[in-house]
């Protein structure tokens, strides 16, 4: 099997250590990527900084490239998605799915890259101004390091290649250990088939402890992180006086109030709990439903969520398949029986079936203070509460430390804006549930959930560009 080597500038380094990629689903080998060094990091960053010192790479042509990425992926649609599966072990329609969205973010970055605009500013409206000409531009903010997660192992990649290309950011890339493939083969499609020039993606396979060498480089300007809290909050402390931009967790509350289409509700929340077996910072988590529809909802919801297909990702027909990883699986099987003990039912699954896939499982009678309802599962597992008064399940939704998306299933106009209002994420969804998100909008959250937006042109205004004043004296 020949080991993918690291890009580094103009080069391919094999190294002398490698590490096999595994197949969640039944262990076996599907790549081999040689591992980089600390050594290897400053190269890369080397090579990076370079580029952008170097000659223009104007903004048309960097959205060629891009347009150029987003035409060749579509063609090769299957090839990718079948990475993905194999890999992360999300179902082929999951990943299809995935990486239609990858075209689109690719198109969209593209387009950013023509439109990004500055100002023209008004400086005579202050006396010493009078006479001069002031405006403001947006440049490169300098090198970014991108730290990538397993879940999306190409569309979150792209959320952090195509708005920094289309900046006219170089960048370090270090993909996610368990799930590289995917990312090196679109940075090779973009370089080799789609004439993206040496040095403005490098890529970089290395564990996590190697990558935090990235952190605190004195010529790496932006972090953008996508991952677990706790490892993203330890980024943004050491790194205080770089630009760094976190996209972390959640654990999705949905309101179901009893005027609503709950059916409608029932129907979007099978896929948006269990869609890559919950593995989502926006997967459904906490269902807050009234009590005057809690009964049937719940009936409705444990058929549903029992008739999904669960097996083997390559399959067409399957739904749900395994976690990310063995250790994964036991966790989220530990906190299900932690919540039982403690006086939640489960409705529908909770068990582990063949090929040691953890069932989709919906709890009931679970309390706040359990972890199912404090903490993000990112797993196959909704938990469903009750409540009499809507001020309530507002007051409960936002009993978290997360805020990335929250949503409201309603038909009282009232109650929606109320919402609106209220709800403390970055997100608010109306007769939709959380887990939904196109990649144009500006995705992020507050409070553990992180500090900075995406989709291409938020990411670029926020993270990605600086604002530099020109005035000038005629």
């Amino acid at each position: 099997m020949q080991t993918r080597p690291l890009r580094i500038g103009d080069e391919l380094v094999t190294t002398d250590e490698t590490r096999d990629v595994i197949a969640p689903y039944d262990q076996s080998v599907i790549g081999r990527v040689s591992v980089g060094t600390e050594d290897h990091l400053d190269r890369a960053v080397a090579a990076a900084k370079k580029v952008l010192a170097g000659e223009p790479f104007p903004a048309h042509e960097r959205a060629a490239v891009l347009d150029r990425a987003a035409t060749l992926l579509t063609e090769r649609a299957d090839a990718f998605a079948r990475t993905i599966a194999f890999e992360a072990a999300k179902p082929l329609s999951t990943a299809r799915t995935e990486v239609a969205r990858g075209t689109d973010t690719l198109r969209l970055s593209a387009a950013a890259a023509r439109t990004i605009t500055g100002e023209v500013l008004p400086m005579d409206a202050a006396a010493s101004g009078v006479g001069k000409t002031g405006y403001v531009k947006r440049v490169p903010a300098g090198v970014v390091a991108a730290i990538t997660p397993f879940n999306f192992p190409l569309n979150l990649v792209l959320h952090k290649l195509g708005p920094a290309l289309a900046a006219g950011c170089p960048v370090v890339l270090k993909p996610a250990s368990a799930t590289p493939l995917s990312a090196i083969d679109i940075v090779d499609l973009l370089v080799d088939d789609c004439g993206l020039p040496d040095g403005w993606i490098n890529v970089v396979t290395c564990s996590g402890s190697t990558a935090n060498h990235l952190v605190t480089h004195d010529d790496v300007a932006v972090i953008s992180f996508t991952g677990s809290r706790d490892v993203g909050w330890k980024i943004r402390e050491a790194a205080p006086r770089k630009r760094v931009g976190l996209e972390l967790g959640n654990n999705a509350p949905v309101i179901i109030e009893p005027d609503s289409d709950w059916l409608t509700a029932v129907d979007k929340i099978r896929t948006a709990g269990f869609s890559h077996a919950g593995q989502s910072c926006i997967s459904t988590q906490r269902i807050l439903v009234h009590d005057d529809v809690a009964d049937v909802f719940v009936e409705a919801l444990a058929k549903a969520v029992g008739a999904l297909v669960v097996g083997d990702p390559l399959d067409a027909d399957t739904e749900v398949s395994v976690l990310i990883d063995d250790d994964e699986t036991e966790r989220v099987r530990d906190w299900i029986a932690e919540a039982v003990a403690a006086g939640a039912k489960v409705a529908v699954g909770g068990g582990i079936g063949d090929g040691g896939i953890l069932q989709p499982t919906v709890l009931t009678n679970v309390t706040q203070d359990m972890k199912v309802c404090r903490q993000e599962i990112f797993g196959p597992v909704v938990a469903v509460q009750t409540y009499t008064a809507y001020d309530d399940a507002l007051a409960i939704a936002n009993d978290t430390d997360f805020g990335l998306h929250a949503a409201v299933f309603t038909k009282d106009l009232a109650k929606a804006l109320k919402a609106a209002d209220v709800l403390n994420y970055g997100g608010v969804m109306i007769n939709e549930v959380p887990t939904w998100r196109a990649d144009l909008v500006p995705y992020g959250g507050v409070g553990d959930s992180g500090n900075t937006r995406e989709g291409p042109m938020y990411a670029i205004r926020e993270l990605l560009t600086e604002q530099r004043l020109i005035v000038m004296q005629p």
